[in-house]
């Protein structure tokens, strides 16, 4: 466990200023098939790039029984389009049976227990047999994210966390999903930004962070995933 710690500290410092694909490249030459995606489709960035370095990698996608349509529809066009294994994961309890457990609307009383039931906890459960995962994450993003590393610890896990992108701006990213008509969910051009569950994710005003649209009006600001 010191040894991949110590790993991704050093790949961290290293590739600070590689390319993205190359951050990919070198997360695929350490673990081959143990390397996943974990996507939440507001596009098909992160597939499309790491596709493009390791052709039928396999991305994991957290169904968690409130998102938007287009964003089911944004995964199955990823599915057929890229080459890429998407894995969708659901919950150990249904909406359904949450309700029952729990009480209706949990999303809106508790977002975080909510959150670590139809996330965090699906998460955890499909990463399980992989030692290294990727995310889209950008620090640009937000505070919470400004410190993210192109490669790090995820000691919340034990494994080593890959953010090929993270230090991209808003333009780098919007000029690759140009440059190579990358898949976009259309809820992007609805005004959403970000795009979580359809129960807490609003569209956002001009000029508002990209993530203000999250959780509004909680204090809440990640989904826990990435913190």
């Amino acid at each position: 466990m010191q040894d991949l710690r110590t790993l991704a500290e050093q790949a961290g410092r290293e590739l600070e200023t590689a390319s993205a694909q190359d951050v990919v490249r070198w997360a695929v030459d350490v673990f081959g098939d143990r390397f996943a995606v974990a996507s939440s489709m507001g596009d098909g960035l992160l597939a499309h790039l790491v596709s493009s370095v390791a052709p039928g990698v396999d991305v994991v996608f957290l169904d968690t029984g409130y998102h938007f349509p287009e964003t089911l529809g944004t995964r199955d066009a990823v599915a057929q389009v890229y080459d890429v294994r998407v894995r969708t994961v659901l919950p150990l309890l249904t909406v359904a049976q949450q309700d029952a457990e729990h009480g209706p609307e949990l999303w809106r009383r508790d977002p975080d227990a909510c959150c670590a039931m139809r996330k965090v906890e699906p998460l955890e459960r499909a990463l399980a047999p992989y030692t290294a995962w990727a995310s889209g994450i950008r620090r640009d993003e937000g505070p919470a994210r400004a410190d993210a590393g192109v490669v790090e610890w995820d000691a919340k896990r034990g494994k080593v966390k890959v953010n090929p992108i993270a230090t991209w701006s808003t333009e780098q990213a919007e000029a690759y999903l140009r440059d190579n008509h990358v898949l976009v969910n259309p809820l992007v051009d609805d005004g959403y930004p970000s795009i979580g569950c359809r129960t807490c994710t609003r569209r956002v005003a001009p000029g508002e962070d990209l993530r203000a649209g999250r959780w509004a009006g909680a204090a809440k600001v990640e989904c826990g995933l990435h913190v």
